[in-house]
């Protein structure tokens, strides 16, 4: 993905609401495909109803303008970690994140950084800390079906993501639906537009979440 540096190629985004709501994001005017307004109030609807933003730790990757981790920290997450693998781009995300600091909304203890790297080096080669509570992952249409699976495998295998966190994956609807990595079941497909919007969880997960709901 390249990017230019021209106001005049450039057009701007917002957080949708929370507490930075309002925040202009920039964006490339050909050469990004961002997540609709109408996806993305969707989305984090659904995720704030299960309250899986709350002081989560969230790590979005093929971040683009990092407008998914973003909102997701405007709504309550309390960390998030970007990953892009273009170097402006990631330069761009991190000027982002230091006007963040300056909004009222930002609180003491809160976190947001970039990493420069492939979503697939990074989800292969992390040295694993604190798993994340919520990955958001939104790759270009071209990324192939195959490298997704592996993509989630690496994720839930390395200790990536938290033993109740949840996976979100954001793909173009003509392409077959990604296979659950091991000890992983897709617990939602949702369609807008061309967007197709799966969501995953342990198995582990699913069935407490189901046990308690027989309750």
């Amino acid at each position: 993905m390249r990017w230019c540096r021209s106001a005049a190629m450039l057009r701007y985004m917002h957080v949708i609401t929370g507490r930075f709501k309002g925040m202009p994001l920039a964006t490339p005017r050909a050469e990004t495909r961002p997540t609709t307004d109408r996806t993305k109030e969707a989305l984090f609807s659904r995720l704030e109803s299960h309250g899986l933003l709350q002081d989560a730790r969230v790590l979005d990757l093929f971040g683009g303008t990092g407008a998914l981790g973003i909102e997701a920290l405007s709504r309550g997450a309390h960390e998030l970690v970007v990953v892009e693998s273009s170097a402006q781009a990631a330069q761009l995300i991190a000027q982002t994140l230091t006007a963040l600091r300056r909004y009222a909304g930002w609180q003491e203890g809160m976190g947001a950084r970039v990493v420069h790297a492939k979503a697939e080096r990074y989800a292969a080669k992390a040295k694993p800390g604190e798993p994340f509570d919520l990955v958001l992952i939104d790759p270009p249409y071209a990324f192939a079906s195959a490298d997704c699976e592996r993509l989630l495998r690496d994720l839930t295998a390395r200790g990536l993501v938290a033993r109740f966190g949840t996976i979100v994956l954001e793909r173009s609807t003509r392409t077959a639906p990604p296979a659950a990595p091991e000890g992983w079941v897709m617990i939602d497909r949702r369609d807008y537009g061309e967007t197709a919007v799966y969501t995953f969880r342990s198995q582990e997960y699913e069935q407490i979440v189901r046990e308690q709901s027989e309750e």
